[in-house]
């Protein structure tokens, strides 16, 4: 079974994004963009990816990126249709005209058997990119969250996912930090069934 790995940045105070999508004050040295581009290359949009090794390498990790349309407008209003050309792209909306790119498929039916039908297929995993109302809406899917965690305050904006409320445990695999004051944290979705209240 394939897994939904949700890939996202957050502010201290646990937002995505400005009120308004925002994400130009997320503080990015050049070591800790080189580092986690090599590392997670499959992750990085078509154009970065190609950038930075020089030339179109084959998937490793990720073969499938999912995201809703606020993710995906930011690179139709500069003319991508692609962003992710390197990977299998669904973009779920209701709203959006389809781009008529073969490698972009419009999914306008249940987010969530979708992607259960795609974790069915073979294939490498599957990148959740975005944003708050289809990671809520595919809450109990996601089986990975790589929580990129910035020394930023942000006081108001988009959380990582709009879901009523349902405390969930993840289990911390890594935390690595970086020279921008960046925390980068690795989850697995817990094997325990509960939220245990203190005594």
């Amino acid at each position: 079974m394939r897994e939904l790995t949700y890939y996202i940045a957050v502010t201290l105070d646990g937002f995505i994004a400005g009120p308004a999508d925002e994400v130009d004050f997320y503080p990015v040295s050049e070591a800790f963009a080189e580092t986690l581009g090599t590392e997670l290359a499959d992750l990085q949009p078509y154009h970065v990816r190609v950038d930075r090794a020089g030339r179109d390498e084959p998937v490793t990790q990720f073969d499938t990126v999912v995201m809703g349309r606020r993710t995906y407008e930011p690179a139709l209003q500069v003319g991508i249709t692609d962003p992710y050309a390197h990977l299998r792209t669904l973009v779920f909306t209701t709203t959006l005209d389809d781009p008529r790119e073969p490698n972009v498929e419009i999914v306008r039916t249940d987010p969530v058997a979708r992607v259960r039908e795609l974790k069915a297929e073979d294939g490498l995993g599957i990148y959740l990119a975005g944003g708050a109302g289809l990671a809520g809406a595919l809450f109990d899917e996601i089986d990975r969250l790589i929580v990129k965690k910035y020394p930023v305050i942000a006081g108001d904006g988009i959380p990582m996912a709009r879901h009523p409320f349902s405390p969930t445990l993840f289990d911390l695999e890594e935390a690595r930090t970086f020279d921008n004051g960046c925390v980068v944290l690795t989850y697995a979705r817990s094997r325990q069934t509960g939220v245990s209240s203190p005594t």
